[in-house]
């Protein structure tokens, strides 16, 4: 018996006015994710530049002889100008702090702004506030601020990616954040990238089809789940207190003094090499998996060793999705802040991490404890600090990009 024609068109017709439902759910989501993306960019930049007005307790032009600068003297003067300002006790903690010899003329210059000129912010406007509202701004400023100045300013400048951190955020910088979040991940991709790779082909091509290799594989997939936090709870235990003595440098006799334990850039680069190790076992087995088996056979027909076709054909044409894996768990790390914060990264400090074995700070853990601050300034340095974030991250992303592109075309 034969199914009627029409009842086929009615099925047609519903198909097709369900996918017409489904194609337009799509195309909304789609829609609202990039008005969702658009609005979170329009907030940063908006606060990224705009109107500040300033007021000075010291006028930088009385520091300086008429027509000349304070910001474009050399640090010899500058380092003269502090020590005449401020107190011999003042002067005598600074250097110590921090010895003048090995300060910049930024950091000098931001003493100087700080500690002499006392520059404030007094009121602060984003930039749709600034271009919108200026009528208000200039009526404000003759109201409320007779003595201040009026500076279009844009947060992120040479200066801001020059200066330590400091509590004044007219000074305030995030060189010291950059370079741990720069020594943090070098040495978490120095540590996951290899084990990672490496645990993949093992599992891949040498481990056999057992109850314990199952149990390895399921828990790899169940550790890439695990939140972040117990991560820092595991650095802590293992990295900063079991192993304090090399995280610390002390085996070496490298102890950093401004280090008294195992709180340090080494250890955090530790956890994070293992929060993202499973993301990058994962790609690697799916990348090598993906490597056609008669490439395999091939290598075999000619006499090649196990290891040798690993290495000469599977590795190369399975690295392009490695590193694609490895980008991904560096997008993580670079932005977390929770298991730094367990194993002891600093929410205020000054001075650069030099080795290893330092001190140190991350520029998430910075844009939080800035957007912590009640001060609205802080959230336009947090504001920047984020751009700063963003194009550190796009920068890593298209090293890899480039890398697993001239692989590709090797192939």
């Amino acid at each position: 018996m034969t199914t009627p024609r029409f009842v086929f068109i009615d099925n047609v017709a519903i198909r097709n006015r369900m996918a017409g439902i489904w194609k337009q759910v799509f195309r909304a989501s789609t829609l609202i994710a990039i008005i969702a993306l658009f609005a979170l960019m329009f907030n940063i930049i908006n606060q990224v530049a705009g109107y500040v007005i300033y007021e000075a307790r010291v006028s930088p032009d009385t520091l300086v002889p008429a027509g000349v600068s304070l910001d474009t003297l050399p640090k010899e003067e500058l380092i003269k100008i502090l020590q005449g300002n401020i107190s011999k006790p003042a002067f005598a903690k600074l250097e110590k702090d921090g010895p003048f010899a090995e300060r910049s003329a930024a950091d000098v210059l931001g003493l100087i702004y700080e500690r002499v000129v006392k520059l404030e912010v007094k009121q602060t406007w984003g930039l749709w506030d600034s271009f919108t509202r200026k009528a208000e701004i200039d009526a404000t400023l003759k109201s409320d601020y007779p003595k201040g100045q009026l500076v279009f300013q844009s947060w992120i400048s040479g200066g801001f990616l020059n200066r330590p951190q400091s509590s004044n955020p007219v000074v305030a910088g995030i060189r010291t954040a950059v370079l741990g979040s720069l020594w943090t991940i070098l040495f978490t991709i120095l540590v996951a990238f290899p084990l990672g790779v490496g645990a993949a082909i093992y599992l891949e091509e040498y481990s056999s089809d057992n109850w314990l290799n199952r149990l390895i594989r399921t828990n790899i997939n169940n550790l890439a789940g695990v939140p972040s936090i117990v991560y820092g709870i595991l650095g802590l235990a293992i990295f900063v207190r079991v192993l304090e003595p090399v995280t610390s440098g002390s085996v070496f006799g490298l102890v950093d003094p401004n280090t008294a334990n195992g709180r340090t850039v080494l250890s955090a680069g530790f956890t994070l090499a293992l929060l993202v190790l499973p993301i990058i076992i994962i790609n690697a087995q799916e990348a090598i998996r993906a490597v056609p088996h008669s490439l395999r056979k091939a290598s075999y027909g000619i006499g090649a060793t196990k290891w040798q076709t690993v290495w000469s054909h599977v590795l190369p044409n399975a690295m392009p999705g490695i590193l694609t894996g490895t980008i991904l768990a560096v997008s993580r790390a670079i932005g977390e802040t929770a298991p730094l914060v367990v194993v002891g990264a600093s929410t205020f400090i000054t001075f650069d991490p030099s080795s290893p074995f330092s001190k140190f700070t991350t520029l998430p853990i910075q844009i939080y404890q800035w957007t912590s601050r009640p001060q609205a300034e802080f959230r336009n340095l947090a504001a920047a600090a984020i751009l700063v974030l963003m194009i550190m991250l796009l920068s890593l992303n298209a090293v890899a990009i480039v890398l697993r592109n001239r692989l590709g075309k090797k192939l």
